[in-house]
């Protein structure tokens, strides 16, 4: 590698400020230069930290990111210490900072990890729920169609599903959850490592009898599928079959597949059946 500066990605504390490491004490006190998603909040969790900050703070975030690169990559080739920090927890997941880290390996300067908390693992690994293998999803999609889809996608591989979601449609993604996953169990796991920190467990068909009104930053893991899980697409085409044998409408026969599989809507099955 050339005689560059050192691109740091820094874990920061989810909420617990006891969290952050002495290594990324050291490293956010001496950088150069820390890119930050919103410098005020940074300037807040330094003073929480009580950390004596040695370099500038510049914005750094989803929507100026490409703009903001090649003056980062000049930075780190004139020698600069380039610290890169998340609102909390782990750069990178579901936060910006691939492209940059992508492009320090593209011009040969140096990128180094400096672990710590990191929601997907702490929520995962006080759940109570299989641990692996295990998908993180980020933050679904806006439109349902795409959700559903993610879900189709991942909901077969057998992993236990990680992702993050808002207060406001935590109820409305664990309804299409359970409409193409079927009845699993699922966890939500809520200001984790603060003094709200909680836990909540049920099972996907049961969330219209949950009280899901949650405040705070949401991490929500969905258990892999037991025995009663989503019916896979193999025997769905099984039981497409047999039901075409006792005769109906295409519409009738994806109605009665529907009811004698689980996780599968009616439209979904019709929809299997035509591909």
């Amino acid at each position: 590698m050339s005689d560059t500066g050192t691109l740091w990605v820094v874990a920061t504390p989810l909420g617990n400020t006891g969290d952050l490491s002495p290594r990324a004490r050291q490293i956010l006190t001496e950088a150069d230069v820390i890119l930050a998603e919103d410098t005020r909040r940074a300037g807040l969790l330094f003073k929480r930290l009580e950390l004596e900050r040695h370099g500038r703070l510049i914005s750094f975030f989803e929507h100026n990111e490409d703009k903001k690169i090649p003056r980062v990559i000049e930075l780190l080739e004139d020698g600069l210490e380039v610290a890169l920090i998340s609102d909390a927890g782990t750069p990178l997941l579901s936060d910006p900072g691939f492209t940059l880290v992508r492009a320090c390996r593209d011009n040969d300067i140096r990128v180094s990890p400096v672990p710590g908390p990191s929601a997907p693992v702490v929520a995962l690994s006080a759940s109570g729920l299989p641990p692996l293998p295990y998908t993180f999803l980020g933050f679904p999609p806006r439109k349902k169609s795409h959700t559903e889809k993610l879900f189709q996608v991942h909901g077969e591989t057998g992993a236990t599903l990680v992702f993050f979601e808002r207060k406001s449609r935590l109820t409305g993604t664990l309804s299409i959850a359970f409409d193409i996953l079927g009845d699993r169990e699922f966890c939500v796991a809520r200001e984790l490592t603060k003094d709200y920190e909680e836990f909540i467990r049920g099972n996907l068909g049961s969330i219209n009898d949950m009280d899901l009104d949650l405040r705070g930053e949401l991490t929500v893991i969905i258990a892999p599928p037991t025995e009663t899980g989503r019916t896979s697409e193999t025997k769905i085409a099984d039981m497409v079959e047999e039901e075409t044998e006792l005769g109906g409408k295409p519409k009738e026969i994806a109605r009665r597949v529907a009811d004698r599989a689980t996780g599968w809507t009616a439209k979904e099955v019709y929809a299997a059946m035509r591909d």
